[in-house]
């Protein structure tokens, strides 16, 4: 019984960390936006099961590394930001790490999606 209580207890504070990241961060939630909008498309054009576990993958991937970065942001700034110079390099080395794997997302995306476009647009 008690496993199943550490269990609801660890699955509780997850969701109120999810709720917060949801609630506090514009980027997380336009990444969340966006990667709805990658769900409608592979539903719409109906992709490969392949195809859909990449997409899903670099969906996740993306906000997984966004909460990181959240993450790093806080424990930076409990540290102050103004005692060490590389305490802001190392938030800019963090959103550089979102902001290479969102353009790597999108270049998956493009590959996945361009032929289905194709198809779509000669009818």
């Amino acid at each position: 019984m008690n496993r199943l209580r550490q269990f609801s207890e660890s699955f509780f504070y997850a969701l109120r960390g999810l709720r917060y990241i949801i609630s506090h961060e514009k980027n997380f939630q336009n990444e969340v936006f966006i990667g709805l909008l990658v769900i409608i498309a592979m539903i719409y054009f109906q992709v490969t099961r392949a195809e859909s576990v990449v997409l899903f993958l670099v969906i996740m991937t993306v906000l997984v590394l966004e909460i990181l970065n959240t993450v790093m942001e806080r424990v930076v700034d409990i540290l102050k930001p103004r005692v060490h110079p590389y305490a802001r390099l190392i938030k800019d080395l963090m959103a550089a790490g979102v902001l290479i794997t969102s353009i790597v997302a999108i270049i998956i995306g493009l590959l996945i999606f361009i032929p289905y476009f194709q198809k779509w647009i000669a009818g």
